[in-house]
């Protein structure tokens, strides 16, 4: 995207959650937040005046809700991409927004990893969906994987372990996990500060330490 900011309208009539995402984003450096709406009517009217590039946006609002508003927004903005904001793991209504074409689909309580790797990746043309909800409520009552706990791992940042291990260029694993290269270079990241690792090298002698 070069010196480009990514351009963002957020819609949510949860005045508490609207103000954490924007204090959230805004020290962002290359994202700037154009404006911010508390239901779908006064979205689209923001639509006349702003061209973002992404809208984060409920999918329960009062009025026109999202789903509503995605069609509409589908209609007459076609060129701006949708993220989904949500509280509910249904499947039904995953499919509902990837139906009504949205690019993704987050829950309210992503990280500010995920979140940053949803918005670039779709911007960058990509989608960004959960895995199936039955699977999402399924693995909510998993007991957490010691491993996992201990060097506080997310399982993607495991899966990403697994295919270091197997030599997986960065754009190899990009391409297999359907990520964005931005979205494995910013796991990688996390993943060397949270095992306190300063190189590939090291990298490399932890997962043969901990046969992963």
């Amino acid at each position: 995207m070069g010196t480009e900011k990514l351009s963002v309208i957020i819609a949510d009539d949860h005045t508490l959650f609207i103000n954490g995402l924007r204090m959230l984003l805004q020290n962002e450096p290359d994202i700037e937040i154009l404006d911010v709406a508390a239901d779908g009517k006064e979205l689209m009217g923001l639509l006349n005046t702003h061209s973002p590039q992404l809208i984060l946006l409920d999918i329960n609002m009062p009025g026109i809700n999202g789903l509503e508003a995605l069609k509409r927004i589908k209609a007459y903005h076609p060129k701006i991409k949708v993220i989904m904001l949500s509280t509910y793991n249904e499947e039904q209504l995953i499919e509902k927004a990837k139906a009504g074409g949205a690019y993704g689909y987050l829950f309210k309580n992503v990280d500010k990893t995920e979140l940053l790797s949803a918005m670039h990746s779709v911007v960058e043309g990509g989608t960004y969906f959960p895995q199936k909800a039955t699977e999402i409520a399924h693995n909510n009552f998993d007991e957490p994987d010691p491993f996992l706990k201990q060097f506080q791992l997310t399982k993607r940042e495991m899966e990403l372990l697994q295919l270091i291990k197997e030599n997986y260029t960065n754009q190899q694993m990009a391409d297999k996990l359907f990520l964005s290269i931005y979205t494995v270079e910013t796991h990688r990241k996390n993943i060397m500060q949270k095992l306190h690792l300063k190189n590939p090298v090291e990298l490399t002698k932890f997962i043969l330490q901990y046969n992963l």
